[in-house]
C-alpha cells in the first residue's frame, strides 16, 4: 500500500494558542517585550580560549598588550608559523583541520631596567596569540619560583622541569634575579638547551644586559654563567626596553 503525504496549506505554529497565551502573559508580567528581544543586536560572543588564558594571567597583566614593535613582530611570526593539527596531508584520516597550534618558532629575550614593562609585554604576547586564534599551550614562571618548585620536598622535580622544558610556549621571568649557584646554572642550562635545540618559542625577561663580553653585576653573564648566555644568544632575539620604572609612576 502506498501512502500519500499531504502538506498543510497553512504553516503550523511551534506551540499551541493556549500555551502561547500563557507565555505572553508571563512575559508581560515581567515587562519583557518579545519583539524587542528578537530585534536587538546579539551581544558579542566571548572568545573561550582568551577567557581561559585570562584566568591564568596575573591580575596586573590581564589588560596587557604587546605594543612594542619588536614584540608585536614576534607575535605575528609565531602566529603565521602556527599549523593546524591535521594540516595538508598529515593525518588526513582524522578529517578537516582544527585550530592552529603553536609548535616551533623563534624566541625573545626582553631586557632592561626594573619596571620598564618586560613582563607586561610577555603576557601581552600570550593574549595576542590567543586572540589571533592560535591554540596556545603556555606556561609562565619566575625563574626564582621555578628553582623553588624544584627544591620542594615530595615533588617530582623531573616532571616539573620536563613540563617547563617541553611546553610549546614558555615565559621565563626575571632570569638572573635569584642568588646564583652551580645547581641553578645546571637546571637553567638543561631548560634552555632543550628548548633551543627543539626551537620551542621562549620569552625570557631579565634586568641584566645580555652582552656576552660584559663583566660585573649589571651583566647576565655574571649571574647565569657563560653557557647559559651562549644558549640565550643562539636562540633569542634580544629586545631592550628602556624608560623609567612604571610602578613608581602609578603611585
Amino acid at each position: 500500500m502506498t501512502r500519500t503525504l499531504t502538506r498543510s496549506a497553512d504553516p503550523q505554529t511551534a506551540i499551541g494558542e493556549r500555551l502561547r497565551a500563557r507565555l505572553d502573559a508571563q512575559l508581560a508580567a515581567r515587562r519583557i517585550d518579545p519583539a524587542r528581544c528578537l530585534s536587538a543586536d546579539p551581544a558579542p560572543q566571548p572568545l573561550p580560549a582568551l577567557e581561559t588564558a585570562q584566568l591564568r594571567i596575573p591580575a596586573d597583566y590581564r589588560d596587557a598588550v604587546a605594543d612594542h614593535p619588536a614584540v608585536a613582530a614576534w607575535v605575528r611570526t609565531i602566529a603565521e608559523s602556527a599549523t593546524a593539527p591535521y594540516a595538508g596531508d598529515r593525518h588526513a584520516q582524522y578529517g578537516r583541520t582544527g585550530r592552529r597550534e603553536i609548535r616551533t618558532g623563534p624566541s625573545l629575550l626582553l631586557w632592561g631596567p626594573t619596571g620598564t614593562g618586560k613582563t607586561r609585554q610577555a603576557f601581552g604576547a600570550i593574549r595576542s596569540l590567543t586572540a589571533a586564534g592560535c591554540a596556545v599551550r603556555w606556561h609562565a614562571v619566575k625563574a626564582a619560583d621555578l628553582y623553588g618548585q624544584l627544591r620542594a620536598q615530595d615533588t617530582d622535580t623531573e616532571a616539573v622541569l620536563r613540563h617547563a622544558m617541553r611546553v610549546p610556549l614558555l615565559v621565563l621571568d626575571d632570569l638572573g634575579a635569584a642568588k646564583w649557584s652551580e645547581w641553578k646554572e645546571e637546571v637553567t642550562f638543561r631548560l634552555l638547551a632543550w628548548r633551543g635545540e627543539n626551537h620551542l618559542p621562549t620569552v625570557v625577561t631579565t634586568n641584566l644586559s645580555p652582552d656576552p663580553a660584559g663583566a660585573g653585576p649589571r651583566y647576565l653573564r655574571s649571574a647565569v654563567g657563560d653557557r647559559n648566555v651562549s644558549r640565550l644568544s643562539g636562540m633569542c632575539t634580544p629586545v631592550q626596553l628602556a624608560g623609567l620604572d612604571r610602578r613608581y609612576s602609578h603611585r
